[in-house]
C-alpha cells in the first residue's frame, strides 16, 4: 500500500523524475504475486490503481543504490539491518516521518493481513498522511539541490 500511494504523492507533485520507489518484502513467499485483495480494494476505493504491484524481495545490493530504505515495523527493520547496511542512516522507519507518532516510540505500522477489512483502512490513513509527510521533505531536499 505504502509503494502505491507515495508513488502517486511524488507523481502529483512533478518529483517522479527525482525520486523512485520500490516496495519488498525481507522475505520471498509471495513474490510474484498481487497485492491481497482488501489491501487493493482500500486503494482502490481511495483513487489508487493498486493492479500494477507485485511482491518482490528485498536484495541487499539496494543498501548502495537507494538513498533511503524504509522499514514499515521492528522486525523488517532488525531483517534489514541484519543484512549489512553500509549507511545505517539510509535505513529507517516508515513512521519516522508520521506526524502523528506517538511519543512512546511505537513507530511499527500493523499489518492488517489477519484482521478484518477495516485494518487496512487505518493503515491506509497512516501510510496515506506518512507519505505527504515523507514528500514534503524530499520537496525540501530537491529545492536543496
Amino acid at each position: 500500500m505504502a509503494e502505491v500511494v507515495l508513488t502517486e504523492k511524488i507523481r502529483r507533485v512533478r518529483l517522479a523524475t527525482k525520486a523512485t520507489v520500490v516496495s519488498a518484502g525481507t522475505g520471498d513467499w509471495h513474490v510474484g504475486n498481487p497485492m491481497d485483495r482488501r489491501a487493493a480494494a482500500a486503494l482502490t476505493g481511495n483513487g489508487y490503481d493498486a493492479s500494477k504491484h507485485r511482491a518482490t524481495q528485498f536484495d541487499s545490493a539496494w543498501f548502495e543504490e537507494c538513498d533511503l530504505i524504509l522499514a514499515m515495523d521492528e522486525s523488517n527493520h532488525s531483517d534489514l539491518a541484519s543484512q549489512g547496511a553500509a549507511d545505517s542512516s539510509r535505513l529507517r522507519m516508515f513512521r519516522d516521518f508520521d506526524p502523528l507518532v506517538d511519543d512512546d516510540g511505537d513507530r511499527d505500522v500493523q499489518d492488517p493481513y489477519y484482521g478484518g477489512d477495516d485494518g487496512f483502512d487505518t493503515v491506509l490513513a497512516m501510510v496515506e498522511r506518512t507519505a505527504a509527510a515523507i514528500v514534503l521533505a524530499l520537496q525540501a531536499e530537491a529545492a536543496q539541490s
